[in-house]
């Protein structure tokens, strides 16, 4: 049979110690799951250079902060054929990038707003006029993205 020695109780001085230890704990973890630093003082240009990979052939792009969850669209006449859709964006939450042709959605794509790079691929069926909305319901976040031909 096993024995557990007894329970003894720590002085209050321990006891306080632990207390402070821990609640300083979560205080770093839950700092550790926010953005460095405030999305509306965020440099957009600074952010967008480190958060999307270089790329020549750019169709369309756009990068900017959704401070008040209004959609931010930028629209661009494209040929058809297949595309990369890059996104990325930071501050917490998601972000959801609507696709359209000629006012048809072709794709939804979405984002975890983690710093992290998503990728989608988009068919565009004919030539016409691409729209890339993008938006959030986890305001405010700063967003970045990018539309190239797929190799």
């Amino acid at each position: 049979m096993l024995f557990a020695p007894p329970l003894t109780r720590r002085p209050r001085a321990v006891r306080r110690a632990l207390a402070a230890a821990a609640g300083a704990a979560v205080v770093l973890g839950a700092s550790a799951c926010s953005p460095a630093g405030s999305i509306e003082s965020a440099n957009v240009d600074s952010w967008k250079a480190t958060a999307l990979p270089s790329a020549s052939g750019i169709v369309l792009a756009d990068a900017g902060k959704i401070l008040n969850r209004d959609p931010i669209a930028k629209d661009a006449t494209v040929p058809a054929g297949s595309y990369t859709l890059t996104m990325s964006c930071d501050g917490g939450g998601k972000e959801f990038f609507d696709v359209s042709l000629d006012g048809n959605r072709l794709a939804e794509a979405g984002a975890a707003c983690n710093g992290s790079r998503e990728t989608a691929r988009i068919k565009v069926p004919a030539a016409g006029r691409l729209t890339i909305s993008a938006s959030s319901v986890d305001a405010p976040l700063i967003f970045a993205y990018q539309l190239v031909p797929a190799n």
